[in-house]
């Protein structure tokens, strides 16, 4: 595997990140000695220490630093680190040191790469991809953006022959993939703190796309130009693989799925089924089945491994009180998310009242959709907006970008700012049927005092 066998230890700056964490893991997984630094203790963290992984949350150069060799220890950073003194310490000590797209660069050079891209649904499709897998016994490892709620964890480690990846387009990450098969779920615009304009983030899907040798397959959504050859999938549209005759049964999806009409293989296969609410999520289901069919899984084994894919944390997290209050708990931090989060709620439940309480992510990214943020917040009945996240910005750099500013914009009666610190007890003065909280900075610190509270609500 290039040259990464050749360490022995491995060192994380930022470990606890979601996707550090699967790279350590695999690491881990390998018998390798891993250990790493991040600033905030968090419940990945603490598990990554239960696994046996060393990890510090001071910025000190401890005597567990100075006694690492080296020519034996690869040093890995996320670009969300700006300045550590750790980092300084092993850049000036001639430690070897990578971000981590190029580590996993590297580690899809030696397996057949299933990448999945897209500013929405890659999480999902990913995640949905390497159940499948798993399902079917395929000798494979996965390195996630979220938490699979059927193996609880963000890396799974079955053999090395395939490697499953979540491709992340932020700071051009996915442009250091070798993928053999790779899908593109959408090219929105997003990141524009890096791209710039909408024209440019598509440039850099379409540079992605021509990392897929022209032997190899490339699945994108249907009515997005890549600029060369692909396959097509889409929901309820002819497509080289579509699905088709949803249904909704209670909480359940039902739905047919065909393959291309000049396969030799093509076949109609009906009622696939499964809990995963939203057309968005029936077409993440399409491509992943589009995926596995073309690596020869049958039908049979991919019907049952659908029926039982539990999800992702945080994506359409939900729960039924006996109360008959719903909560639900979602990642979604751009408008196009946020629209998809709550159209599924309003499909399943049109009669029940929504309360939403959404956190921010990014000044940036606040300014760049604020319209579109407030269109979608303003599909609620009830609406608590917590203050902007600004992982690695700085507020005096995006003068007069407030919460306060989107919430102007929001069209409902009842509406109202809040810190974070306050939601869960202005959660509680709240006449609704469900609860939805959403975003990706840290309102997840919620999740837990609301589900206790709805459990003693009787």
């Amino acid at each position: 595997m290039n040259n990464l066998e050749t360490y022995q230890n491995f060192y994380f700056v930022g470990i606890g990140g979601i996707g550090m964490s699967a790279l350590a893991r695999y690491f881990h997984a390998s018998g390798k000695k891993v250990l790493g630094y991040d600033k905030t203790n968090t419940k990945l963290t603490q598990l990554l220490m239960s696994e046996g992984i060393d990890i510090v949350f001071e910025d000190v150069i401890d005597d567990k630093i100075t006694s690492l060799q080296k020519e034996k220890t690869l040093v890995i950073y996320t670009p969300a680190i700006k300045k550590l003194g750790i980092l300084d310490y092993f850049n000036e000590n001639d430690f070897k040191v990578k971000k981590r797209a190029k580590v996993l660069g590297l580690i899809t050079e030696s397996t057949d790469c299933i990448a999945v891209a897209g500013t929405h649904g890659k999480t999902t499709t990913s995640t949905l991809v390497a159940h499948l897998c798993k399902e079917a016994d395929l000798p494979f490892s996965c390195f996630l953006g979220g938490i699979s709620e059927n193996f609880k964890s963000n890396f799974l480690f079955n053999g090395k022959e395939f490697s499953v990846v979540e491709a992340d387009e932020y700071d051009r990450s996915f442009l250091n993939l070798s993928p053999d098969w790779a899908v593109i779920t959408s090219t929105d615009a997003d990141h524009l703190d890096i791209y710039g304009d909408k024209n440019t983030i598509e440039e850099g899907f379409r540079q992605f796309a021509a990392l897929v040798p022209e032997d190899k397959q490339l699945f994108v959504r249907k009515g997005i130009e890549i600029g060369r050859a692909h396959k097509t999938y889409a929901v309820n549209e002819v497509a080289d693989y579509y699905s088709d005759n949803l249904r909704m049964d209670y909480d359940k999806i039902y739905f047919d799925f065909h393959t291309p009409a000049n396969d030799r293989h093509s076949e109609l296969v009906e009622e696939f089924v499964w809990d995963v609410p939203g057309i968005h999520n029936v077409e993440n289901a399409t491509v992943a089945l589009a995926i596995l069919h073309n690596l020869g899984v049958d039908f049979e084994t991919l019907k049952k491994a659908i029926a039982n894919f539990k999800g992702i944390k945080r994506r359409y997290t939900k729960h039924i009180y006996s109360s008959g209050k719903i909560y639900i708990d979602d990642y979604a931090h751009h408008p196009t998310e946020i629209n998809a989060v709550v159209g599924s709620i309003k499909t399943f439940y049109p009669d029940k009242k929504l309360l939403v309480v959404f956190q921010p992510h990014l000044f940036s990214r606040t300014r760049d959709f604020v319209d579109g943020f407030a269109e979608s917040l303003s599909n609620s009945e009830e609406l608590i907006l917590l203050d902007i996240y600004p992982a690695r910005e700085l507020q005096e750099n995006f003068e007069g970008i407030t919460s306060d500013w989107l919430l102007e914009k929001v069209t409902l009666d009842k509406k109202e700012i809040s810190g974070l610190s306050e939601a869960f007890n202005k959660i509680k003065e709240k006449d609704f049927d469900i609860l939805l909280t959403v975003g990706a900075g840290n309102i997840d610190t919620l999740y837990d005092p609301i589900c206790e509270w709805l459990i003693g609500n009787k």
